[in-house]
């Protein structure tokens, strides 16, 4: 009798997480694929990923803040109670310590809130006596190097008011880069397992690639969904040459596009309420936001999110933005995401969320208290357009948190399986699980048969060991298993890989949301897993009618082949393609006649004659 048949409930699964091809000498093959057995090397590659993952992070969170401070500034500009908005953006932002309105030229004028730590203040001073205030009176903005203070990392912010005056200027708490590193550490399983007598597991030894028994888990390792500064035009009589010379010159357009009846026009200066009102002054029909009328031509439409260009190359590989044209997603199409909850206040996840379930404790909300389920859940649905931080793959898909694996990253099967069943008993149509483990457990299959009975779209995560060995759920054939690529194409150096694996998906460095309102930059096959199930919440969001064979299908048959010609252990049937899934389910081409069933819906008969749990050997 094999062990992991009978170690039920006792198996621990833990989020999957994966990694960037590296620079440097490693010895690579035809296919870009590069298969380590030296546990150093795979070691330091990691540690090269984890590294360029906290970087983005960093950059990621500047940018943020940057953004908040513009938006703060013309708020203080035009109130005469300062001290009010400076309290309020920091409650609103966690991770500004101390926020500060200053006059440029008497620094004794200045209003401060926050940070009590008297020399932590005065290693502020010196930074903006040194520097900061020499850039801040250049109408400059300043950012300090990240320093460190006791064991935590800080910078500081300066921007400068447009009459060159005051300056808003923040100590910023950096927690998220030390976050990011030990998570990513545990994620691509880079510090190896210390003991915690809470779980027996079964785990893959990196060098080896042979079953090792391990003490531990995982611890080794409001929207405008219109363009702002675009607006859809129609004359009552086509204006001359000259009127349209005229229209440019006066709103400063940037491009001019002409849509069967309609004119697109692209502003430099004004946003799309300047130029509705400008156009009043013309003999027109109507004036729009751009949306409304995008869809009858095949227009690639770069969304708002300030963290979109240039941190977000995922979408823009998969074809996301082409795909935009044919479906956004739908309200009536929800991706549950089994993992470690979301953050529910975030910002950017705000009305993308419906009530979800946590099996780690049944009395509270599924609360992210890790950051791995809040990434995930960006990927997936984001807010698009909104001008704040990420656009997800899905403007509409909502996203149900169901917390199954706890603070360590790590959970029971006997949770995911409920976490599995609840989400399937209360109404999602995708189920995301960035998570897995190497022991093929009856008791989970029972439930993944039981969410696919129910006609559910399964995809998980295949791991991150750089290993042929299955990892389930990825691995049960009722689930599409997904790996990942990096900016290149290129399997990402420990992604697993196998007969099992359906289709790849970007992986490395993806920008997402983080807990407290933040931004980071993850790798894994965690982070590849959902852009297929936001794939196939679009898909099932344009044509509701296809089964879930028939949509695993589509994605299949639609992706690009990266390795061998054909299905390759490597690549599977290659890159998932957002446009050409959507228009192979708009144009009705999956194959929906009894007769003739796809080959997955033979494989899965074949393998399971009949819905009755297996006997364990």
């Amino acid at each position: 009798m094999k062990f992991y048949k009978i170690a039920l409930p006792l198996v621990v699964v833990t989020a999957f997480a994966l990694i960037v091809i590296p620079q440097g000498d490693q010895k690579k093959d035809e296919k870009n694929t590069r298969i380590y057995t030296d546990q150093n090397t795979e070691i330091k590659v990691k540690e090269s990923v984890m590294k360029q993952d906290v970087n983005i992070s960093n950059d990621l969170c500047r940018i943020q803040c940057t953004r908040h401070f513009n938006k703060a500034l013309n708020e203080l500009n035009n109130s005469d109670d300062k001290k009010s908005i400076l309290s309020q953006m920091k409650k609103n932002h966690k991770n500004v310590v101390q926020v500060m309105w200053t006059n440029l030229n008497d620094t004794n004028q200045a209003i401060s809130v926050g940070n009590k730590d008297q020399n932590l203040t005065t290693k502020v001073q010196e930074y903006l006596k040194s520097e900061g205030n020499e850039i801040l009176k250049q109408n400059k903005i300043y950012q300090s190097e990240t320093f460190q203070y006791n064991k935590d990392q800080y910078f500081i912010l300066g921007v400068p008011s447009e009459n060159k005056t005051f300056s808003l200027i923040g100590l910023i708490k950096q927690d998220l880069l030390n976050q990011v590193a030990v998570e990513q550490k545990k994620n691509l399983r880079i510090v190896p397992y210390p003991s915690d007598k809470r779980y027996g597991v079964k785990s893959v030894d990196s060098e080896t690639l042979q079953d090792v028994k391990v003490d531990h888990p995982e611890q080794n390792v409001g929207t405008s969904h219109y363009h702002l500064k675009e607006i859809v035009v129609k004359f009552n009589n086509d204006p001359s040459e000259v009127d349209l010379q005229q229209i440019q010159s006066d709103i400063r357009a940037t491009s001019m596009k002409k849509l069967g009846y309609t004119y697109v026009f692209s502003s430099d200066t004004m946003d799309a309420e300047q130029m509705m009102s400008y156009f009043n002054r013309w003999d027109i029909e109507y004036t729009e936001p751009h949306y409304l009328y995008m869809t009858n031509e095949a227009v690639e439409y770069e969304p708002n999110d300030i963290l979109f260009n240039p941190y977000q190359w995922n979408l823009p590989m998969i074809n996301t933005l082409q795909g935009w044209d044919l479906s956004k997603g739908s309200q009536n199409v929800t991706v549950a995401v089994i993992d470690t909850g979301v953050d529910l206040s975030h910002l950017d996840l705000k009305g993308q969320l419906v009530e979800g379930a946590n099996f780690v404790n049944e009395d509270e909300q599924p609360l992210d208290d890790v950051g791995h389920g809040t990434h995930v859940a960006g990927i997936i649905s984001a807010s698009v357009d909104n001008s704040e931080g990420i656009a997800g793959m899905s403007w509409y898909n909502k996203i149900m948190p169901i917390k199954v694996l706890d603070s360590t990253g790590a959970g029971s099967t006997y949770a995911v399986a409920q976490g599995v069943i609840w989400a399937t008993d209360n109404g999602a149509k995708v189920i995301n699980m960035s998570l897995g483990n190497y022991a093929e457990t009856q008791f989970l299959h029972d439930a993944i048969k039981y969410a696919y009975d129910k006609d559910v779209v399964l995809i998980a995560a295949t791991g991150n060991d750089n290993t042929d060995q299955p990892g389930y759920p990825a691995a049960y054939p009722e689930v599409l298993a997904v790996s990942a690529t990096d900016e290149s194409s290129n399997k990402a150096d420990f992604s697993n890989y196998g007969d099992y694996l359906d289709v790849m998906a970007p992986g490395v460095n993806i920008a997402s949301t983080y807990p407290d309102g933040q931004y980071a930059a993850l790798s894994g096959t965690s982070m590849a897993s959902p852009h297929v199930s936001a794939l196939a919440a679009m898909i099932r969001s344009l044509n509701p009618s296809l089964k879930n064979v028939e949509v695993l299908d589509i994605i299949r048959n639609t992706s690009v082949d990266l390795g061998d010609a054909g299905k390759d252990n490597y690549y599977g049937f290659g890159m998932i393609q957002v446009e050409r899934a959507l228009q192979n389910a708009s144009g009705n081409q999956a194959t929906k006649s009894k007769e003739n069933k796809s080959w997955f819906q033979r494989l899965i008969e074949s393998l399971t004659p009949n819905k009755n749990p297996s006997t364990v050997e």
